[in-house]
C-alpha cells in the first residue's frame, strides 16, 4: 500500500487538540500539541485500517468542512512505517542454501537472520 493522506479535523481544546478523521467513522484521538495529535491520529488510523477489509479512499480536502476554530490538515499514513513500529513479532522461515555456503557463513560467524532481513529490505526498497 502506498502512503495515504487523510484529511484530519483538529479541534482546539482548553488544553491541546482533539482530532478526528471524517473518512474513518469513529477514528478519533487527541494530543497536547499539534505534533503529538498528528502522531496519535496516525496510530489511530493504523488501528482502524487493521480492522477493515477495504481501505477507504481519502476525501479531497476541499470537500471537508470545518466549523468555528477547527482546522484541517492532511495527515500521512504509511502502512509500512506503522507495521515497522507496531508489528514486532518474528516469523520463523525455513530456507535452503548450499552446504558450502552454510559452512563458510558459519565459519565467519554470520547472523543469518540479520543478513536475510537486510537483503529483503534492500530488495523491497524499504531501507
Amino acid at each position: 500500500m502506498k502512503k495515504l493522506y487523510y484529511p484530519v479535523l483538529f479541534h482546539p481544546e482548553e488544553s491541546g487538540y482533539s482530532v478526528r478523521v471524517p473518512d474513518l467513522d469513529g477514528c478519533l484521538s487527541q494530543g497536547e500539541t499539534v505534533e503529538e495529535a498528528v502522531e496519535m491520529i496516525q496510530d489511530a488510523i493504523g488501528l482502524y485500517l487493521e480492522d477493515v477489509e477495504t481501505v477507504p479512499v481519502p476525501s479531497r480536502p476541499e470537500s471537508v468542512r470545518t466549523a468555528g476554530n477547527d482546522f484541517l490538515m492532511l495527515v500521512p499514513y504509511d502502512e509500512v512505517e506503522y507495521k515497522r513500529k507496531h508489528d514486532t513479532k518474528s516469523v520463523k522461515k525455513t530456507l535452503t542454501i548450499p552446504a558450502w555456503l552454510n559452512d563458510a557463513a558459519e565459519s565467519a560467524h554470520i547472523n543469518f537472520s540479520s543478513v536475510l532481513q537486510t537483503g529483503l529490505k534492500k530488495q523491497l526498497n524499504l531501507e
